[in-house]
């Protein structure tokens, strides 16, 4: 199994995770020309995809589809509230939309796929936990906390995609209103790197080789500042698992767990 972002930021985010038989997108936050252009650097078309999988509802996760889904029909899961929204905002979407409830197991070709609930200010988002029956990853994004069902979700994970979106004094002293910085730190925010590094000890612990820090903010983070505070803490720790800060619009490199 093999992933490989195309974006990960507040501005974009799509990955796309592909086993010998298959190939899926976790979200479509990308324009659909960009979309194609990655996913040829990844020696795919849009043909080649089995499906989508859709976080939530936010434009930084769906911007791309309405464009996509008219040249490329292909299946789109998301949970049953999130479904709701999208049925309105992308009304191409509602013929191809596969509601699946928050922790829901299901597959997709040869990959076995399960969502779990995440803490975030949108109707019904999840993070997923996609496997081949050999090997784990999981996407665990737009987290305003770590909360249970997220630690048991990613528990035994081989690779981890986590967020690690700001330093919580550049949002604090940073251009953003207060409304919105408010909204950032809240439970249904997303993680500073100070609570990513906590996340990635957690995950690290228990067996995880490979972690990707991903949805940084480009107002509020840098990739040095969250590679440095998550290092810090696995060092801290003893752990030594392999880290990567995701680009922020550009294709990442492969990653195979």
């Amino acid at each position: 199994m093999q992933l490989r972002t195309f974006a990960s930021s507040s501005r974009g985010n799509c990955t796309l995770i592909s086993s010998s038989n298959t190939a899926i997108l976790v979200d479509a936050g990308i324009s659909c020309r960009k979309m194609r252009q990655r996913l040829n650097t990844a020696c795919l078309t849009p043909d080649d995809l089995s499906g989508i999988l859709i976080t939530h509802e936010h434009t930084d996760h769906i911007s791309g589809l309405p464009v996509f889904l008219k040249h490329h029909p292909v299946p789109v899961y998301a949970t049953p509230g999130t479904s709701l929204v999208l049925a309105r905002k992308v009304p191409i979407i509602r013929d191809l939309l596969q509601p699946l409830p928050a922790g829901s197991d299901f597959a997709i070709g040869d990959l076995s796929i399960q969502s779990f609930s995440t803490s975030h200010d949108a109707a019904d988002s999840v993070g997923y936990r996609i496997s081949n029956h050999q090997k784990i990853a999981v996407i665990a994004t737009d987290l305003g906390r770590v909360t249970s069902i997220v630690l048991d979700a990613v528990f035994g994970a081989d690779l981890a995609l986590i967020e690690a979106n700001h330093d919580e004094d550049w949002l604090r002293t940073g251009p953003y209103p207060y409304a919105l910085q408010t909204r950032i730190l809240s439970d249904r925010g997303h993680l500073s790197n100070e609570a990513s590094a906590e996340f990635a000890v957690s995950l690290a612990a228990a067996g995880t080789q490979t972690l990707l820090l991903a949805h940084l903010s480009p107002e509020n983070n840098s990739p040095e500042r969250a590679q440095t505070v998550v290092q810090t803490a696995l060092k801290r720790a003893h752990l030594t698992p392999e880290l990567a800060v995701l680009p922020s619009d550009q294709c990442s490199e492969l990653f195979t767990v």
